[in-house]
């Protein structure tokens, strides 16, 4: 997925390197076609959001590689129930986030880097990495034989 946008950035003027990335990108979804989501029938489904941003992420521009900087600035809010003035220039929509805390509808939790499934959006990662937090978010191999065996596991 990090891939995929950081390819999407230079799509009005890509060079070179840009077209052998995005070469790159269909082999592996070539190669990955038997790869899905796998919930088996017990499983709960909670809303579940990870957020991640990276300052200055961006080698060519260093803008940020992410809009979540705000939502950021939002958990720390809704973790501190005092009003501050420094806090003030946050549209009002984002303290919609603080009001749904304080009502119990939505829960944070910082998340270690370890656990963070965002990373897969944010960051390129090491094979290992990359294949565990896929893993975590319930993507598995469908082919056949494989999905015999996970229906198997969950029965």
């Amino acid at each position: 997925m990090h891939a995929t946008c950081y390819c999407a950035r230079y799509q009005a003027q890509p060079i070179e390197k840009h077209l052998t990335a995005v070469k790159q990108i269909f082999r592996y979804l070539k190669d990955t076609i038997h790869m899905g989501l796998w919930y088996p029938k017990d499983t709960s489904f909670e809303l579940t959001a990870f957020s991640n941003s990276v300052h200055a992420g961006c080698l060519d521009s260093h803008k940020s590689t992410s809009g979540g900087i705000q939502f950021l600035c939002a958990i720390a809010i809704s973790c501190n129930p005092v009003q501050h003035s420094r806090t003030k220039h946050i549209d009002v929509r984002y303290h919609i986030i603080k009001e749904k805390v304080e009502k119990g509808i939505v829960e944070l939790f910082f998340v270690r880097t370890k656990y963070q499934l965002a990373d897969l959006f944010t960051k390129a990662l090491p094979v290992e990495r990359f294949q565990y937090l896929i893993r975590r978010l319930g993507m598995r191999c469908l082919t056949p034989a494989k999905l015999k065996a996970l229906v198997n596991e969950s029965a």
